[in-house]
């Protein structure tokens, strides 16, 4: 069994009503998590706030350069691309879009899988383009584990059916059982 070291979670439609039955279900001394959430790129983001009030967690906007830690969630920034680094520091970047989007979701996978590999959780959560696809299919081709919003609980299907097309080894679950699952490793570790 691995330790997980790191989840990464990406989302686009639908994404405040699946986080909100998975961030704050997290205990403290969880392990660092990364979101992307796809937004528009010209408006202050206040997601992180949002959730602040309602997780054990800390809850922030990440920075570049930032060490991860753990008992921390980590949101992209509206208009930069967020990536892991070898260090396990975050770095944000403003390169081109990827399925039209800034920040992409397989930007973050692809990057956090090289760094964590089989101590990596990638989800793949509610949204209306294929994003996340090919980065879900980096964390399970790693070693790590693959999670998928079920379609049918989703606000939008399009991603979450992209994603089990692209990574059929990957577990499908609601929103709510994807926070109980990840509590449960918070206990016990491994997978």
């Amino acid at each position: 069994m691995n330790r997980i070291e790191a989840v990464v979670i990406g989302a686009s439609a639908g994404a405040v009503e699946a986080l909100s039955a998975i961030l704050p279900k997290l205990p403290r001394g969880f392990p660092p998590v990364a979101i992307v959430v796809h937004m528009p790129p010209d408006r202050h983001s206040i997601i992180a706030e949002l959730f602040q009030a309602r997780c054990e967690v800390k809850v922030k906007e990440a920075e570049d350069k930032e060490p991860l830690s753990p008992s921390v969630v980590y949101f992209a920034p509206p208009d930069y691309h967020l990536l892991i680094e070898s260090s396990h520091s975050l770095s944000l970047s403003a390169d081109e879009h990827v399925h039209f989007s800034r920040p992409a979701i397989d930007v973050l996978f692809q990057s956090a899988a090289d760094v964590f590999g089989a101590n990596l959780v990638g989800i793949v959560l509610s949204g209306a383009n294929s994003d996340g696809a090919a980065g879900l299919n980096a964390v399970c081709d790693s070693g790590g584990i693959g999670l998928v919003q079920s379609p049918e609980t989703s606000f939008c299907a399009t991603m979450p059916q992209a994603a089990l097309v692209a990574c059929p080894s990957a577990r499908c679950l609601s929103a709510s059982e994807i926070g109980e699952y990840l509590r449960s490793l918070a206990g016990g570790g491994g997978r």
